[in-house]
């Protein structure tokens, strides 16, 4: 049987405290570089590792961060959560990933997994079928800090990191305006989650401010997901010829994706027949058969933000609860038609 070094034991070895050992290891501020140099060099010698789970009842703190995310079969999450494990890596903590499955049960079940392991803090970006918020206020209440990011839940009191959706349903909005499309229609998110109400409101004010009318019938809900973007454009191009849609706003690629295979087994053109665009840039939208237009969502920017932002509420008794805006780009490819007409 191996026999563990103890922090007594290097410290012997050394002639110093065992306080002055403990310190060096933990950066203290207070110890010589020269000190914390022979420590380290002594614990690598003699195979000493620290007691994390005794370290972490002293400290009350486990140095792990809990991440819930919808789902992870799109590009944009797993690119998030990269960004997430950059940060967390060095700033000396672990990430304990959960999957909600576009489900709250699952979310809200996640969440008290993820309380019941101590973790300091917790990075969320929630379930499309989220209606009941008690599940967050509640983690607040005990204490424990908590951080939205893509899809947020505002005015409880938590961080949020997100793109400007509003805006940006506006400007690819406006992008199809511009190059003379009028007939536009809306693949919308489940509007009970907040991108779904602002990418809708960014979708309807570019037509306000074009003086276009707003059409209730061009707003379907797809959701998220391909299966949900291909009945809702299905659902569209069952219109007669005259009242069908020549252009489409997605909610995301992924749902755009969805509308394009529907498009396209109707015996339809993009964007000849039907122009579409997306929001995310997704990995998949420029290899497509007719490359996506989309606004460009920076997923490993917003997932290194929230990281920080999270870590920042854990480390200091007062950081401020703010509302992080990261920029988007709108990226112009074929499905639209207009680089095709501004060539």
């Amino acid at each position: 049987m191996i026999k563990k070094i103890t922090l007594k034991q290097v410290a012997e070895a050394l002639d110093v405290s065992m306080m002055t050992v403990s310190r060096a290891l933990n950066n203290n501020p207070n110890v010589d570089k020269r000190t914390k140099e022979k420590v380290i060099k002594k614990v690598h010698e003699l195979g000493y590792s620290p007691n994390h789970i005794a370290k972490s009842l002293v400290q009350k703190k486990t140095r792990t961060i809990g991440v819930v995310v919808p789902e992870i079969a799109h590009s944009f999450f797993p690119e998030a959560i990269r960004g997430i494990e950059e940060v967390v890596y060095r700033e000396g903590y672990q990430i304990m990933l959960t999957h909600s499955a576009e489900n709250f049960e699952r979310e809200a079940a996640a969440i008290e997994t993820l309380v019941s392991k101590r973790v300091d803090g917790i990075l969320i970006s929630v379930a499309e079928s989220d209606k009941d918020i008690s599940v967050y206020t509640k983690v607040l209440k005990m204490g424990l800090q908590l951080v939205f990011f893509d899809r947020c839940v505002y005015n409880i009191g938590a961080s949020c990191v997100s793109i400007n959706d509003e805006e940006s349903a506006r400007i690819i909005t406006k992008h199809l305006i511009e190059h003379k499309y009028k007939s536009i229609a809306h693949l919308s998110g489940p509007l009970t989650i907040s991108i779904s109400k602002a990418r809708l409101n960014g979708y309807k004010k570019a037509l306000q401010q074009n003086g276009i009318k707003f059409n209730t019938e061009m707003v379907v809900e797809s959701g998220f997901h391909e299966e949900g973007g291909y009945k809702a454009m299905s659902q569209l191009l069952d219109f007669s010829p005259q009242k069908r849609p020549r252009a489409v706003v997605a909610v995301n690629d992924p749902s755009a994706f969805g509308a394009m295979r529907a498009i396209k087994e109707r015996g339809l053109s993009i964007p000849k027949d039907v122009a579409i665009v997306g929001i995310s840039d997704d990995i998949r939208a420029e290899l497509m058969s007719i490359p996506l237009t989309t606004i460009k969502q920076p997923a490993y920017e917003e997932g290194k933000l929230a990281a920080k932002k999270l870590i920042a509420h854990i480390e200091k008794k007062k950081e401020k609860v703010e509302k992080i805006v990261v920029e988007t780009q709108l990226i112009i490819r074929e499905s639209c038609g207009c680089r095709m007409k501004s060539n």
